[in-house]
């Protein structure tokens, strides 16, 4: 296992220290592990946080900031946050309109982000919850109870963020992020597996002339195993599904083609192209998009797609300007 880090126990406390160093309107809490906004809480403003285990970089840490999350609570690779990390981000967003969790679909994290609602409410802070569980791959994995939450997250934090930033309460703006959740699906691809750095070894085992269909972020195996296809055909394997399971007629769509951590972007932009192109082949118009590494595996080579069924308002909120590390446009 090559790595860029001074050992397995240290990467998340050393990324944290970077991201602080590198972005001076964020602030670190390193005894919490908590991204924040550096001048928040915002008054009068809805707190929205995220978080989940590490290994998915920008996501959560890196959607800190101005139309987009208030805070993101960083676990061990993999791992969920613990009850009280979530808790001390929780107290820290809160200005008095209330706080939005926004979780993954992942057994660890509804129970921990759960427990931490729980805690914060004891000290009085209203907490709301939305599960993001856009992904079509499978209906139960080793980790959940109903499909993974994956790259929808994206779309929800960020449509979220630009309510809560245009000043809509705790109800109005988790009503938007439901709507979201419903009208966002995804499904992935991988071509190698990653290394979970104190593991040391890949998570999965691929043979050349493989790859897995419908993987997890957490190494989890797809849905079957194909030999390695032109990317034009890769395009419908994970197009086909999320058509399948959901209607974009008529609608106009926002597609990202998300990078799972070691595929270039010249490919990227390639998957990209066959995606636009099958599915005006269908008859849906692609209106905003995204393409690169957006929620991620680790190291693991592959991609996902995720499309989102629009309609003028999540537009709206979508085009809201946004300025955090990982997103940034409309300032």
């Amino acid at each position: 296992m090559k790595k860029l880090m001074n050992s397995p126990e240290q990467i998340i406390a050393d990324e944290l220290r970077g991201i602080e160093y590198a972005h001076p309107e964020l602030r670190v809490d390193h005894e919490a592990r908590v991204v924040f906004r550096a001048g928040g809480p915002v008054q009068n403003k809805v707190g929205l946080v995220s978080g989940g285990g590490s290994g998915h970089e920008p996501l959560h840490g890196g959607y800190v900031g101005e139309g987009m999350l208030d805070a993101a609570v960083a676990g061990e690779v993999f791992t969920s946050p613990t009850p009280d990390q979530i808790e001390a981000a929780t107290t820290g967003v809160n200005a008095g309109a209330g706080v939005l969790h926004i979780v993954k679909n992942y057994t660890g994290d509804i129970l921990n982000f759960e427990m931490a609602a729980e805690l914060a409410a004891a000290d009085g802070v209203e907490v709301e919850s939305v599960v993001v569980d856009d992904d079509v791959a499978v209906q139960d994995s080793l980790y959940t109870a109903g499909r993974r939450g994956v790259g929808g997250t994206v779309f929800v934090e960020k449509i979220a963020g630009a309510a809560a930033e245009a000043g809509l309460d705790l109800a109005g703006v988790a009503e938007l992020a439901r709507r979201t959740n419903e009208n966002v699906r995804s499904m992935g691809m991988a071509l190698t597996a990653c290394t979970v750095p104190a593991a040391g070894t890949p998570s999965f085992d691929l043979a050349d002339d493989e790859m897995e269909i419908g993987i997890g972020i957490h190494g989890e195996p797809g849905r079957e195993r194909v030999k390695v296809a032109p990317v034009k055909d890769i395009a419908r394997m994970l197009v086909d599904p999320i058509l399948a399971d959901l209607d974009y007629t008529g609608a106009p769509a926002v597609v990202m083609v998300n990078g799972m951590g070691a595929t270039p972007l010249i490919e990227l932009y390639g998957l990209y192209a066959e995606v636009v192109d099958y599915l005006r082949e269908k008859g849906i118009e692609v209106v905003r998009n995204l393409v690169g590494n957006y929620i991620t595996s680790l190291d693991m080579a592959g991609a996902s797609v995720t499309i989102m069924r629009a309609d003028e308002e999540l537009l709206g909120y979508w085009d809201a300007p946004v300025v955090t590390p990982g997103l940034r446009w409309g300032k």
